[in-house]
């Protein structure tokens, strides 16, 4: 088993004419879906570092509604900008990061309800045993004597740009390790989208209840207390 009859990465073979046995591909052979030809949704980074406060999010532009999405699905109306949470624009959460300043600032796709429950659902699996599942860093791991993770409440990681979620997600970041080889990249952006769901939860007021159901709202939170005196 040790000794195959085949040849290893780069070996000499003298079946061919060029020595190589090690083939290449056909003429005009198109390769198709391995490229990653798209560096910002596989590396979560701006292509060069002026991008990062102008050509990066230029091209993001016409997906500058992706984190907006994603705090609307979460909490009706919340506005957010350029993947900010708590409402933080793009410059706001720019000037408040504390990571690489080339992590991008917006999701690289629409941030759709589909993408918000697929992210849930990727979060409870991988995430929420040390994040805790509203995200404040006391999962049940935790508990047990693990390294606490910071809360995503705090004001540096709900400032922090979209692309830094990416990037801990695939390359790991203190006592985390990466998931790279564990959660595809799809949904590790579907996880960061709900990460900003779960901040936009946290700081949501009245007031980002669209107006048809804030009557509902109110409503609720006085049938509750009415009927909290009968139990």
């Amino acid at each position: 088993m040790q000794d195959q009859p085949r040849y290893e990465a780069y070996e000499k073979s003298e079946f061919f004419a060029d020595g190589l046995a090690s083939r290449k591909p056909p003429p005009n052979t198109v390769p198709r879906g391995y490229l990653r030809e798209d560096g910002q949704l596989y590396t979560g980074k701006n292509a060069a570092a002026g991008g990062a406060a102008s050509g990066g999010n230029q091209r993001n532009a016409p997906n500058a509604s992706a984190s907006q999405n994603a705090a609307n699905a979460a909490s009706g109306g919340q506005q957010q900008q350029q993947g900010g949470a708590g409402g933080n624009s793009a410059s706001g959460g720019a000037q408040a990061s504390q990571s690489d300043p080339l992590n991008v600032d917006a999701f690289p796709f629409p941030v759709t309800m589909e993408v918000l429950v697929r992210g849930k659902e990727r979060y409870n699996i991988f995430c929420s045993m040390c994040h805790g599942a509203t995200g404040y860093g006391d999962g049940m791991v935790v508990r047990r004597g693990y390294k606490k993770p910071p809360s995503y409440h705090e004001d540096r990681l709900r400032q922090e740009r979209v692309g830094h979620f990416f990037d801990v997600i695939t390359n790991g970041w203190g006592s985390m390790p990466n998931y790279a080889p564990q959660i595809p990249v799809r949904d590790r952006w579907a996880i960061a989208a709900y990460i900003r769901a779960l901040q936009a939860s946290q700081q949501g007021t009245p007031t980002d209840v669209p107006a048809d159901k804030r009557n509902q709202l109110e409503g609720g939170n006085a049938e509750h207390q009415g009927g909290g005196e009968g139990h």
